[in-house]
């Protein structure tokens, strides 16, 4: 995927203007990846319990995740507790659902503060990139007061972050849409302005509250609790780099914050029809990739 250096100047009036005529699904209707399915879920299950069982011991602070797998998660982390096999954690929960998952589990839970030591975090991820293990997170319909910066803030100041996914959502080449928060004020420059960069590779949608939306979000746009909207980057083409994209979206004007988590240390426990799969991935600040 070619990512411009620069922005075209002969668009008056953009191509995301243009895309209210196009055919391609709506982003709150895109395919998401869901585990229905029996196997899925024992697999997962057995995905979630490594985790804790692996990576979990007394007296921790533990970001809490969002999704499926980390719901697992959380769910055996509690009975640990009850049953006394761990001792003394403190959950940080990540949205609005894992602190509902985390104290029905009976959980003691904390929130997150400039001052707060993570020791470990665990997450689902929407998609993961082979080797490098950048991650996309947030394509998921957002709960009142759900923050993708609360979310993204807390999984990066881990001293262990450990994404737990189905082996479908660890993929060569990514695919699907990439969550972007954008200031409201002045959205649609912000928009046409991504548009442009990524012109031929993805379309972009503002994602709406409620109900289905064209590009701009219909008449209920999203609107989070930090006052921004959501863009949704949806690539028509595999994305070749997760960490190229991230460098160009903290690059334009009016993006708060996006939905890649990349050049981080981190172990991907992948559920597996024969098992659960662990991938160690650590970045030098040069980037090149050590494996441990």
């Amino acid at each position: 995927m070619a990512l411009s250096s620069s922005l075209s100047s002969i668009h008056s009036f953009s191509l995301f203007k243009l895309n209210r005529h196009s055919t391609i699904k709506r982003p709150n209707a895109l395919p998401m990846v869901t585990c229905n399915s029996l196997l899925d879920d024992s697999a997962l299950l057995q995905a979630a319990k490594h985790t804790v069982d692996s990576y979990v011991e007394n007296g921790m602070v533990i970001g809490l995740g969002s999704g499926r797998a980390s719901g697992l998660a959380i769910q055996y982390l509690g009975r640990q507790l009850r049953s006394g096999h761990i001792k003394d954690i403190v959950g940080i929960p990540t949205s609005v659902g894992s602190a509902s998952e985390a104290a029905k589990a009976g959980i003691p839970l904390d929130q997150y503060g400039d001052s707060s030591k993570i020791d470990l975090a665990f997450n689902d991820a929407d998609t993961i990139e082979e080797d490098t293990l950048a991650a996309v997170i947030g394509r998921q319909t957002m709960q009142g007061g759900d923050s993708l910066i609360q979310e993204k803030t807390i999984l990066k100041a881990a001293g262990k972050l450990v994404f737990i996914v189905t082996e479908k959502r660890y993929q060569g080449a990514v695919d699907g849409s990439i969550p972007v928060l954008i200031r409201a004020i002045n959205w649609l420059e912000t928009a046409e302005e991504i548009d442009d960069l990524f012109l031929g590779d993805a379309e972009v949608w503002r994602r709406p509250s409620v109900g289905y939306a064209g590009p701009s979000g219909g008449d209920f746009p999203l609107v989070t609790k930090e006052g921004h909207n959501i863009l949704d980057v949806i690539f028509t083409s595999p994305i070749l780099s997760l960490a190229e994209v991230a460098d160009t979206l903290d690059q334009v004007d009016g993006v708060v914050e996006h939905g890649v988590i990349s050049r981080i240390p981190c172990t991907a426990v992948i559920a597996t029809e024969d098992g659960v799969r662990i991938v160690d991935n650590t970045l030098k600040i040069d980037g090149s990739r050590v494996w441990s």
